[in-house]
């Protein structure tokens, strides 16, 4: 997969997410407060950050997740999304969601389920062909376009459940354990995805329970435990160790190596050790797997998920122009890993002139953004007043049965 592109952009302060004195107790069949799953929390996400809830399982990630997509009414407290509350229906089209178990329609290819979640989101026939046919091949189903959802094993589910997350282009993207039974291969892969998201200015929520995986892309992350949050702020701010050092060098010679032991451990006595720097095991596992699949060569197929596959168009256009330094360190990071443990990088086939594209064109169409109540991808007229009723209408009607009062 290609690497993202550094940029110089400052990072977005607009907040996307706004949090205050959030709080929710479930009760018994006689109104009895049985369980207080969250308590009294307070957070903002960015525009453009990953940001990530982690916590044991019970310790009420999945709750505020819930509040946060307008799924369960908070006891007390505020949320804001998008400037308003979760539950209004222009702010819910703006937001893709993959739940920690895929609930799809098992009867259905790939193709199909993706079709049924573009309708759903009103986008015309054209923007949900090219949508799905760019989806399809990014999370790497392309060679099990024609078998059903439910012959799927659970990492090919997880991959057409984060494509259903992404068809309507959201703004939010609230991904609940997206790598869980993904190889090692997809879980890099999602990695970069969610960095390219980022990139675009798209908000990120992460909650997940792979350490690893937070640490590589998340900006800053919450702890919680109880219901509350024990710890929030970016992971340099957390993980850094201000009383250590770490010095890495070349091979030295053993005179030399002796004389700088002892200068250091005359200043800092018996705290110093010595030892020889390793790679991650995902860095290990990546080079192995990239070298092998150049010995056997381009001839060998599969009929499962496929890896090595480049984000979506939609997805990526636009990803040069909006980043921040701490992103860029990331890719750069990982880059860096990728060179010490020889793998190579994922070469993009160019196209031959019979393919070829109208670049103008191209960048055009995957800027466009597609109104969630308009059939055609032209810009939305604005709004009449008849529309303005009929919105709010819907707006009722929907909290009705939701069951607010």
């Amino acid at each position: 997969m290609a690497a993202l592109p550094k940029s110089t952009k400052p990072p977005e302060t607009e907040a996307v997410i706004r949090v205050t004195g959030l709080s929710k107790t479930f009760k018994d069949f006689w109104g009895r407060p049985k369980a207080r799953a969250v308590d009294n929390v307070d957070f903002e996400v960015r525009r453009g950050e990953v940001f990530g809830l982690l916590g044991p399982n019970g310790s009420g990630k999945s709750t505020t997740v819930k509040m946060l997509l307008g799924l369960l009414y908070p006891t007390k407290g505020h949320i804001e999304v998008f400037g308003k509350s979760p539950r209004d229906v222009a702010t819910k089209s703006r937001i893709g969601y993959l739940p920690e178990e895929s609930y799809l329609y098992r009867y259905l290819n790939p193709g199909e389920t993706l079709d049924f979640f573009g309708n759903l989101f009103q986008l015309n026939s054209v923007e949900r062909r090219q949508r799905t046919e760019q989806l399809i091949e990014m999370v790497g189903l392309n060679q099990a376009r024609t078998r059903t959802v439910g012959e799927f094993s659970k990492g090919m589910q997880r991959r057409i459940g984060i494509a259903q997350a992404l068809i309507n282009d959201p703004d939010l993207v609230i991904l609940d354990e997206p790598t869980a039974g993904l190889d090692p291969l997809g879980c890099r892969e999602v990695k970069d995805l969610i960095l390219a998201l980022a990139a675009r200015g798209k908000t990120v929520i992460l909650s997940s329970h792979l350490l690893a995986d937070v640490e590589d892309v998340c900006d800053r992350v919450v702890i919680y435990y109880g219901g509350r949050i024990q710890a929030m702020g970016s992971l340099s701010e957390l993980l850094a160790e201000p009383d250590s050092v770490q010095i890495t060098t070349p091979v030295l010679s053993r005179e030399t190596t002796e004389k700088v032991l002892g200068i250091l451990r005359a200043e800092a006595g018996d705290r110093v050790r010595l030892g020889s720097p390793t790679q991650n095991l995902e860095s290990y596992f990546l080079g192995v797997v990239e070298r092998a699949r150049q010995k056997a060569g381009a001839g060998v197929g599969t009929s499962g998920a496929t890896s090595g596959n480049q984000v979506a168009d939609f997805i990526r256009a636009g990803a040069s122009a909006i980043g921040d330094p701490g992103q860029s360190q990331r890719v750069l990071e990982r880059l860096t890993r990728s060179t010490a443990s020889s793998i190579e990088p994922t070469v993009v086939p160019t196209q031959n002139s019979a393919q070829a594209v109208d670049a103008a064109k191209l960048e055009a169409l995957t800027k466009a953004e597609i109104s969630p109540t308009t059939a055609e991808p032209s810009p939305p007229p604005t709004t009449s007043e008849a529309q303005a009723a009929e919105l709010a209408k819907a707006n009722d009607k929907l909290t009705g049965l939701l069951g607010k009062k």
